[in-house]
């Protein structure tokens, strides 16, 4: 059974909002910066699952969500979705990862994103990697998927 993940790419002004996974081992990309999501539960739509994260890991209710991809490897499906932050960056509460930040394009094709709270650079999760090359290849931001995969929506 392939793995289905949801995730956002949460915008304002300019700026995504990253999540800074925890550094516990056993878990997928430790200490690297993601996206706020994860996986689907039994019965849930990627909307539903994104929805259900998004509450459970910053505490905020999504109003619009717009799917923008889906990537398919043989162990996995990711449906990355475009999101407005429509509050601001002191609204959100983190219960999950250890930052989180609002970076600027160019700070994200770097690579490497600096920790405020860990006083260090971190490198790109793999998820997040995918969706800057994404928003690169398409210059908008507008694309049907990652790898010439999953052209429809979930």
């Amino acid at each position: 059974m392939t793995l289905q993940i949801a995730v956002a790419m949460l915008e304002r002004e300019g700026r995504w909002l990253l999540q800074l996974r925890d550094d516990i081992e056993g878990i997928v990309h430790p200490g690297t910066w993601g996206l706020f999501g994860g996986h689907l539960d039994p019965g849930e739509t990627p909307e539903q699952a994104l929805r259900r994260e998004l509450e459970e890991e910053i505490s905020w209710r999504a109003g619009e969500v717009r799917w923008w991809f889906t990537h398919q490897d043989p162990h996995r499906s990711l449906h990355v979705f475009q999101v407005p932050l429509t509050v601001g960056f002191e609204a959100l509460e983190l219960r999950e990862g250890q930052d989180m930040v609002l970076a600027a394009l160019p700070e994200l094709r770097s690579g490497a994103i600096w920790s405020p709270k860990r006083q260090q650079s971190r490198p790109l999760a793999p998820s997040l990697r995918l969706a800057v090359q994404q928003m690169h290849g398409h210059g908008d931001g507008q694309g049907d998927n990652a790898a010439g995969q999953g052209k429809s929506a979930p």
